[in-house]
């Protein structure tokens, strides 16, 4: 069984940091893409950031030039957020596309974890 272990949420003021980590464990042969996606009271869930096995990486407008996404190579991967803001409070989740031992292709879901940001 895949899982997907986040850590690294709180609460912290506006302009303040934070860094999320995600890891990987279980029957993985292969990762492609690892995605950060988060959801806000009464908001859809959006996604924040993407990298790839290669390291392309995207982001959403709202959080570009403040947060980063990166990879350990293959199982682990970042979000280092800076210059917060009260409106990134959310539920913070980690998506992975996994390729298991048994040859079958997956997306996997952390659990969440919360980030608040005062003002």
């Amino acid at each position: 069984q895949v899982q997907l272990v986040e850590s690294g949420g709180g609460l912290v003021q506006a302009g303040g940091s934070l860094r999320l980590s995600c890891a990987a464990s279980g029957s993985i042969f292969s990762i492609n893409s690892m995605d950060w996606y988060r959801q806000a009271p009464g908001k859809q869930r959006e996604l924040v950031a993407t990298i790839t096995s290669v390291g392309t990486t995207k982001y959403a407008d709202s959080v570009k030039d403040r947060f980063t996404i990166s990879r350990d190579h293959p199982k682990t991967v970042y979000l280092q957020m800076n210059s917060l803001k009260p409106e990134d409070t959310a539920v913070y989740y980690c998506n992975a596309e996994v390729r298991t031992l048994s040859n079958q292709l997956y997306h996997h879901w952390s659990q969440g974890t919360q980030v608040t940001v005062s003002s």
